[in-house]
C-alpha cells in the first residue's frame, strides 16, 4: 500500500508540473482527486488494511494528498499569473471594451411567474399570507390535534414572545396552508379560487429539504365541487407544466384538513422514474437516485376541505364544498422535464456556473 501511494504521488506531480493550462491541471485534479481518481479509490482501501497498519498508511496517505494537493494550488497559480502576463503583452488599446453581464431572474422567480400564469388561466387568483404567523391559522383552524407532531418544536420554528390570548403562539408559517382560512375570512362568500405563494420554514435539512422553502396552495370553494374538479386541476398542472414525458399516480394518504386525502406523484425527473442512474461506461444502471430512492418524487398533498376547516373560515360545510393542494415549488421546479437536479440545496447555494444555466 505504501508503494502504490508513492507510486500516484510521483505520477501526479510529473504531470502537474507538466500542465500546461487550466485544462489540463483540472483533468490531473480528476485522474487523482476526483470521486473516482487514483488516490480516492487508494484511501478507500485503508479500511482493509490490517488495524496495526492503518494508523501508519494513513498519515502517509494524507500526506500525499496534501503534497498533490498543495502542488496543484501552486500550479494552478502560476498559470494564471502566466495568462494575466500573456494578456498584458497582447492588449490592443484600440480594441471595444468587454460589456458586463447581465443578471436574470433566479430560477425559483422563473418557476413561481409560471405556475403563476399556469393556474391564471383557470381563474386563480394570486394572494399572499404572512411568514409569521399565529398557530390559529398555521394549525387549529386546520384541524390539527393539540398533541401533533408538526405542532412540536422540534418540527416548527416559534417566535419568542408572548403568545395571542385568541390565536396562540407566534410561529413562522410551516405550510402555506395557514393562507386557506385567511382567504376565507377574507373572501367571506364563496366562490374562492385562490393560489397562495410563499415562504415557508421548518427544521429539515437534507437533499430534498431546507429549512426556507417555497409552496404554492391552491384552495377552491363553491357549491357542488368535487373531487373531480380536483382531478382535472391537478391534470391540468401537470400537462401545462411538466408535459407529455412525465408519468403522475395518485395513492390515498391522510391529512388533518382534508378528507378525503392524497398523495400526488410523479416520476423522478433525475433517473427517469427508475430509481438508478444510468452507469456512464457501460449505460446500464448504475447507483441508486440519491433523490428519489424509487422512482418516484412527492409532489404533494390534496384533498377535499375539510368540513371542520370550512367552518374555521367562517363558510357553511352543508352548502358549500371545495378542494386544496399544497406543493412545494422547488420539488416541482426539480420534476420539470429538462432540469436534473440530485440536492435541494443547490438551489439557494451562490454557484454562479450552476445558476447561470438558468
Amino acid at each position: 500500500m505504501e508503494d502504490q501511494l508513492l507510486g500516484i504521488k510521483n505520477a501526479a506531480m510529473s504531470l502537474i508540473l507538466d500542465s500546461k493550462d487550466q485544462k489540463e491541471l483540472e483533468e490531473v485534479m480528476l485522474q487523482f482527486l476526483g470521486r473516482s481518481g487514483q488516490l480516492t479509490l487508494a484511501l478507500k482501501e485503508l479500511p482493509k488494511l490490517p488495524i496495526e497498519k492503518r494508523a501508519e498508511v494513513g498519515t502517509l496517505a494524507n500526506d500525499v494528498k496534501k503534497t498533490v494537493e498543495e502542488a496543484i494550488d501552486r500550479k494552478r497559480a502560476e498559470l494564471s499569473h502566466q495568462k494575466v502576463e500573456e494578456k498584458k503583452a497582447k492588449i490592443d488599446i484600440t480594441n471595444p471594451g468587454i460589456l458586463p453581464p447581465l443578471g436574470h431572474l433566479h430560477l425559483i422567480t422563473q418557476a413561481i411567474a409560471e405556475i403563476s400564469e399556469i393556474f391564471a388561466q383557470i381563474g386563480f387568483t394570486r394572494v399572499r399570507y404572512p411568514e409569521v404567523e399565529w398557530d390559529w391559522y398555521a394549525f387549529e383552524a386546520l384541524n390539527f390535534p393539540d398533541n401533533h407532531p408538526a405542532r412540536d418544536d422540534w418540527e416548527t420554528f416559534f417566535i419568542k414572545t408572548e403568545p395571542n390570548p385568541k390565536k396562540g403562539p407566534m410561529i413562522l408559517t410551516p405550510h402555506t396552508s395557514s393562507g386557506q382560512i385567511r382567504e376565507m375570512e377574507r373572501k367571506q362568500k364563496p366562490p374562492i379560487r385562490m393560489l397562495n405563494i410563499a415562504k415557508c420554514y421548518r427544521r429539515q435539512s437534507d437533499v430534498s429539504h431546507t429549512p426556507m422553502f417555497h409552496q404554492f396552495e391552491g384552495l377552491v370553494v363553491d357549491e357542488g365541487i368535487s373531487i373531480t374538479h380536483l382531478k382535472g386541476t391537478l391534470d391540468y398542472f401537470a400537462k401545462s407544466y411538466f408535459g407529455e414525458n412525465r408519468r403522475t399516480r395518485i395513492r390515498p394518504y391522510q391529512f388533518q384538513f382534508t378528507e378525503p386525502s392524497f398523495e400526488v406523484d410523479v416520476t423522478c425527473g433525475v433517473c427517469n422514474g427508475k430509481a438508478r442512474l444510468p452507469s456512464l461506461r457501460s449505460g446500464v444502471s448504475g447507483q441508486g437516485c440519491r433523490l428519489c430512492k424509487e422512482g418516484w418524487l412527492e409532489m404533494g398533498g390534496a384533498g377535499m376541505v375539510h368540513p371542520n376547516v370550512l367552518k374555521a373560515g367562517g363558510i357553511d360545510p352543508e352548502k358549500y364544498t371545495g378542494f386544496a393542494f399544497g406543493w412545494g415549488v422547488e420539488r416541482v421546479l426539480m420534476m420539470k422535464e429538462g432540469i436534473e437536479i440530485d440536492d435541494l440545496r443547490l438551489l439557494y447555494s451562490n454557484k454562479i456556473d450552476f445558476l447561470e444555466q438558468f
